[in-house]
C-alpha cells in the first residue's frame, strides 16, 4: 500500500490531507459546536472533491477519512447510544441529469427495465433525530451523532409539542417497538421572534434556524429546549418489530396513524417525470412556506426495492437529495459605503467578491445600521457568510473571525450625510441616522424611482440611470415634475434618442390612471407599504378624506397602528406635499376606486387567527375562505381579535387568547361559522 502511495504525486496527497483537515474541521464546527464557518454549498464541494480523489487514487482513502462518516463524534457531555440501523447522510443531486442517472443505475441494479415509482418530500433543514417507542411509550430519543452513534436527548425531545408521548392506536395494533426518524426545525417567523429576544438580553444570535434547532436540542438543561419553538416531520424507520410493510409511503401512513406529524407536501408513488416536476413546484414555493428547505428528497418507494438495493458507506442507494442553489455562501467584504434612502435614512452597504447566491450573483448586502455592525464586529476585508432568501436584499450572516490577518479595517458611519454634505441626526429609539434636508438628490432620486416603481405607478423605462439623470441635470425635482416633461426636453439628454423619449413619454401617460391605493403607496409615506395602502383605500373614497384625515381617526382603523397613523397625518399636513399632490392631479391623473361591494359578507370586520395544525384545512385554505367571507387573518392575537381557529399543536397564540379572553373555535365550528 505504501509503494502504491509513494508513486502518487506529492502535490495530490497533499492536497487529499488538506481535504480531509479541512472537513474534519467543519464537522466539528457543524455538528458539535453548531457554528458553521462556511456555507453548505461550500462544504459539498470540498466532500465532492476529497471523493473524486479517492476514487481516483483509491490508495489514499484512510480508515479517519469524512467521506466514512455522516458527521463528527458526539459530545462526551451526554451519554451516547448506538443506532441499530445506521442513519446514513444522502447523496446529492444538483441537475436533473443527476436524478435521471440516478434512476437509471438503480433500474440497472434491479435488473429491471420497468419504470420505478418514487415518493418526494421536501427536505427540511433541521436536525436529524432519532425516537424509540415501546409499547407505545416514548422511552429513547439521540441525534444521529455520526450516523452509528448518537447523544441522548430524550427529555430535551419531550419538550417540544408535536412529540407524541404515547403513540395512538386507533384501529390497528401499535408496533412493540419502532425507532423513527425525524427532522427537528424551528419556523421562521418563531426564530426570528427568538433572536430578536437574544439579542435584547445581550446575548448572541443564532445564525439561522437549523442552528437554533441544533442549539436547542443540545441544552443540558431541558427547562430551556421546553422555552424554544421547535418542532418536528417524521420521514422514516429504522427497526419496526411485527409489522411487515412493502411501501414507504405506507410506512409514512402508518406514522401518521400512530399520530407522528408527516410533511403534507409529501408526494407518494410517483414516476420519474413527475419527481422533476415535484422538485420544480417546491422550489416556487420554498420562500412562502413557514420553515426552510433546501431541496428535495426522492426515494424509491419499494420497501423490498431498498432492501434489494442496500447502502454504501455513507448513503443509501435508494434515495438522494436534489438540493436547490445554496442560498448562503462566503465571500469577502472589499468597502462598505453608506447610502441615502427616500426617508433620509443612512444604510451601509457590503460591497462584496462577487459570489454565486441561489443562482444569481451578488456582489452587495445590506449592514443594516450601525448597531448591527457592531453586534457581528463587521470590518472591512473580512471573509463572511452571506445569504439571499426570496427576493430580499442580500444579508451579512456573520463573520469567520478565524480567517482574519490583522488587515481588516473598523468602519465608523458618517457624520455628515454623503449625498449633500448635512450634519446627520440619530434620533433617541431609532436604529438609523438620518439626514433631514428634503432637498438632498440621493433622497429626491429614491423618492422618485419608488414613485415610478411596479408596486406604485409602474412607469416602464425609468430606471435608476435615467432617474439619476434626470435629478442631476436639474428636469426632476420631485415626482410631480414626471408628469411635465416633454420629448424634446428628453431629446436634448445625452444618450437618449427620439424613440427612447417618445417611449417614456408614452409609459407616463399610461401610469395616469392608478388605482387608489398604489398612488398612496407612490407617494412614499413613511411606515406606509403596500398592505397599508390597501387598508386605507378600504377605508377611504376620495383623496380628499383620506388627506383631511386625523391620526386618531386613521388610528381607528384595523390594521394601522399608532405610528403609521401619526406618519400619514404628518405627510399630508406639510404644504409642500399638498402642492406636489396638486400638481399631479392638474396633469391629468385619474385615480380609480374600486367597485363597492354589493353585499356584507357574514365575517365583515372580523378578525381572526389561526395556531397549529388544523385536521383537514391547510392554513391556507382556511385564510382563503375567511377572507372571502369578508374577514381578517392576522399574525398575531390581541384585543382587537374577534376568533382564535386552534387546531393541534396549538402554541402561545391560544395562552394569550384565553388570557385576552377571545373566544376560540376549531375547524368544525369554523366551517359552521361560514355556512351561517
Amino acid at each position: 500500500m505504501k509503494e502504491n502511495v509513494d508513486s502518487i504525486d506529492s502535490k495530490i496527497i497533499e492536497r487529499a490531507n488538506a481535504l480531509r483537515q479541512a472537513l474534519h474541521h467543519h464537522n466539528y464546527r457543524y455538528y458539535v459546536l453548531d457554528d458553521p464557518e462556511v456555507s453548505d454549498a461550500e462544504y459539498d464541494r470540498l466532500m465532492r472533491e476529497l471523493m473524486g480523489l479517492e476514487s481516483e487514487y483509491p490508495e489514499l482513502k484512510t480508515p479517519d477519512s469524512p467521506t466514512v462518516k455522516v458527521g463528527a463524534p458526539p459530545l462526551n457531555r451526554f451519554e451516547s447510544v448506538a443506532h441499530s440501523v445506521p442513519m446514513l447522510s444522502l447523496d446529492n443531486a444538483f441537475a436533473d441529469g443527476d436524478i435521471l442517472e440516478f434512476d437509471r443505475r438503480a433500474r440497472k441494479n434491479l435488473g429491471t427495465e420497468d419504470k420505478l415509482l418514487y415518493t418526494a418530500e421536501p427536505k427540511m433543514d433541521g436536525v436529524a433525530v432519532e425516537l424509540v417507542y415501546e409499547g407505545g411509550r416514548l422511552v429513547m430519543a439521540s441525534t444521529r451523532g455520526d450516523g452509528f452513534t448518537g447523544e441522548v436527548i430524550t427529555e430535551n425531545i419531550r419538550t417540544i409539542r408535536s412529540v407524541p408521548l404515547v403513540l395512538k392506536g386507533d384501529g390497528h395494533p401499535v408496533p412493540e417497538r419502532v425507532e423513527v426518524r425525524g427532522e427537528v426545525f424551528m419556523e421562521i417567523e418563531r426564530f426570528k421572534a427568538l433572536n430578536t429576544a437574544r439579542v435584547d438580553r445581550g446575548e448572541q444570535p443564532f445564525a439561522n434556524p437549523r442552528n437554533a434547532a441544533a442549539g436547542s436540542l443540545r441544552q443540558l438543561d431541558s427547562a430551556i429546549t421546553a422555552k424554544r419553538p421547535l418542532d418536528i416531520f417524521f420521514y422514516g424507520v429504522g427497526n419496526m418489530a411485527g409489522v411487515e410493510i412493502d411501501s414507504h409511503w405506507e410506512t409514512l401512513c402508518l406514522l401518521k396513524d400512530l399520530g407522528l406529524k408527516i410533511n403534507p407536501l409529501i408526494r407518494p408513488k410517483i414516476e420519474l417525470p413527475q419527481v422533476l416536476e415535484y422538485y420544480r413546484e417546491i422550489a416556487e414555493i420554498r420562500h412562502r412556506l413557514p420553515y426552510e428547505i433546501d431541496g428535495a428528497v426522492i426515494k424509491i418507494d419499494s420497501i423490498p426495492f431498498q432492501r434489494q438495493l442496500g447502502a454504501k458507506s455513507r448513503s443509501p442507494r435508494w434515495a438522494i437529495a436534489y438540493k436547490f442553489a445554496s442560498i448562503q455562501e462566503t465571500t469577502r467584504i472589499e468597502r462598505i459605503e453608506v447610502q441615502v434612502g427616500r426617508t433620509g435614512a443612512l444604510t451601509p452597504v457590503a460591497h462584496l467578491q462577487p459570489v454565486s447566491v441561489g443562482g444569481v450573483t451578488v456582489s452587495r448586502a445590506t449592514l443594516h445600521n450601525e448597531d448591527e455592525i457592531e453586534k457581528k464586529d463587521i470590518r472591512v476585508g473580512d471573509q463572511v457568510l452571506v445569504q439571499r432568501a426570496g427576493d430580499v436584499i442580500p444579508e451579512v450572516v456573520k463573520v469567520i473571525p478565524s480567517t482574519r490577518t490583522g488587515k481588516e479595517t473598523t468602519f465608523e458611519m458618517p457624520n455628515d450625510c454623503p449625498a449633500c454634505g448635512m450634519q446627520v441626526v440619530r434620533a433617541p429609539g431609532e436604529a438609523l441616522r438620518r439626514c433631514n434636508n428634503a432637498a438632498c438628490p440621493a433622497q429626491r432620486k429614491a423618492r422618485i424611482r419608488h414613485f415610478a416603481s411596479k408596486g406604485a405607478f409602474d412607469i416602464d423605462g425609468l430606471g435608476t440611470k435615467l432617474v439619476d439623470k434626470l435629478v442631476e441635470k436639474e428636469l426632476v425635482h420631485s415626482y410631480a415634475d414626471l408628469f411635465y416633461l416633454d420629448v424634446t426636453t428628453l431629446e436634448a439628454m445625452e444618450r437618449m434618442g427620439s424613440k427612447s423619449a417618445k417611449n417614456l413619454i408614452e409609459a407616463i401617460g399610461k401610469s395616469k390612471k392608478v388605482p387608489f391605493r398604489r398612488f398612496i403607496y407612490a407617494l412614499g409615506i413613511r411606515h406606509v407599504g403596500e398592505n397599508s395602502a390597501r387598508l386605507l383605500e378600504e377605508n377611504y373614497r376620495d383623496l380628499a378624506g383620506l388627506m383631511a384625515a386625523s391620526g386618531a381617526e386613521l388610528e381607528a382603523i384595523e390594521g394601522i397602528g399608532p405610528e403609521i397613523a401619526q406618519s400619514i397625518a404628518h405627510f399630508f399636513g406639510k404644504e409642500k406635499n399638498r402642492e406636489t399632490i396638486r400638481r399631479i392631479l392638474e396633469s391629468g391623473l385619474e385615480i380609480t376606486f374600486p367597485e363597492p361591494k354589493a353585499e356584507k359578507k357574514s365575517f365583515a370586520g372580523k378578525t381572526f387567527v389561526l395556531t397549529g395544525t388544523l385536521p383537514t384545512l391547510k392554513r391556507a385554505e382556511a385564510k382563503a375562505m375567511i377572507e372571502a367571507a369578508g374577514g381578517k387573518v392576522s399574525g398575531s392575537v390581541s384585543r382587537k381579535t374577534d376568533y382564535l381557529v386552534a387546531g393541534e399543536s396549538a402554541g402561545s397564540k391560544l395562552d394569550k387568547a384565553k388570557e385576552l379572553r377571545v373566544e376560540i373555535i376549531d375547524e368544525v365550528r369554523l366551517k359552521e361559522l361560514l355556512q351561517s
